[in-house]
């Protein structure tokens, strides 16, 4: 074996040093950041959409740039039926589906949110949303590896068709576009309408070639789908809620350092903030845009006609109990009874 005099060994050991990172500069290399990538299937002028720019706005402020929000909107990275796989999976750290979107994930909880005229107002939404049973639902996720952040709102929905739907009557035999939703599926059966399950981004062009006749949405969504170029008519009835749940992937979440996380929270309290004021000035703006456009006849329900459909609406909710609970059913009249509003 050769030994090396004692300068030389120095000084390759100096060499070989000098090769490497020495702490101070690794201090001062830049870390990379966080890569949050939220998806959604609705435009960016959405609710929803200016809801998600405006999180992505105030998380990069507030970590300082250590955390990069990625939005992905209009379906561009994931349609309706792969993201929650996806975020289970962890390809996707953040998405804000329907409140519908849970029943297949055998969260059917969710879909007392689909029922017809369960919230008589949006107070009493908030009260559900923002109280003991909005947490309780979204506790329910925990164990699929999704951690619930937020509710945030859409709006009341509409109904469009290619004929005018003013009765119950006027839906019969027509082929109305839903989400997969059992409760929703229950709801046009009701109505003696055929539902049909169809991922939002395919909803314009199934119109466009008759393979549905109708939805039902709210008005930000018609108009920034151009969903009222291939509907000629549009009725406000009022008759549901579309609302979100931004949800992340829990282990993700839970890896994060605490003073990340903490600014995240507090990123999104302000951004659902924002995103529930607005909602209701965005549908009534989309609204008054598909009147101005003249290409969808829009017509209001008289209380006459809201009444028989609520008659023909109600019973969903008894013949929905068992999947979605009648317990959670009960406590959500039992909120609208507190609000002085009688359920019947």
């Amino acid at each position: 074996m050769t030994i090396l005099p004692l300068r030389t060994a120095l000084a390759a050991c100096a060499f070989v040093t000098l090769g490497l990172p020495q702490p101070a500069a690794l201090a001062q290399q830049p870390q990379q950041p966080i890569i949050i990538k939220f998806s959604h299937v609705v435009a960016n002028d959405t609710p929803k959409g200016k809801g998600a720019e405006r999180f992505k706005e105030l998380a990069e402020k507030a970590t300082q740039g250590r955390v990069k929000v990625e939005v992905y909107p209009n379906s561009t990275l994931y349609k309706d039926k792969e993201e929650l796989e996806a975020l289970q999976l962890g390809s996707v750290q953040m998405l804000a589906p329907s409140l519908a979107k849970f029943g297949p994930l055998g969260a059917r909880e969710f879909e007392v949110f689909d029922l017809p005229y369960i919230f008589p107002d949006k107070a009493v939404l908030k009260r559900v949303t923002e109280g003991p049973i909005g947490q309780g639902l979204f506790q329910k996720l925990e164990g699929k590896g999704i951690k619930g952040l937020a509710y945030w709102d859409n709006g009341m929905k509409v109904m469009t068709a290619n004929r005018p739907l003013h009765k119950v009557a006027d839906f019969r035999a027509l082929k109305m576009r839903i989400q997969s939703s059992k409760v929703l599926d229950e709801q046009f059966r009701a109505l003696k309408a055929n539902p049909q399950v169809l991922a939002f981004s395919e909803v314009y062009q199934a119109m466009q070639t008759g393979v549905v006749d109708g939805s039902e949405n709210t008005p930000s969504n018609v108009y920034t789908q151009k969903m009222h170029e291939v509907q000629s008519n549009l009725t406000v009835s009022d008759h549901g809620y579309i609302g979100y749940a931004v949800i992340v992937n829990k282990k993700f979440w839970e890896a994060l350092p605490a003073d990340i996380r903490s600014q995240l929270e507090a990123a999104m309290k302000q951004a659902t903030l924002y995103a529930n004021t607005i909602a209701q000035k965005e549908n009534d703006d989309a609204l008054a845009a598909i009147k101005a456009s003249g290409k969808t006849r829009v017509y209001t329900l008289s209380e006459q006609e809201k009444a028989e459909w609520r008659r023909a609406l109600l019973p969903v909710h008894k013949s929905m109990a068992a999947r979605v609970g009648a317990d959670l059913i009960e406590a959500i009249y039992k909120e609208s009874e507190a609000a002085g509003v009688k359920m019947n």
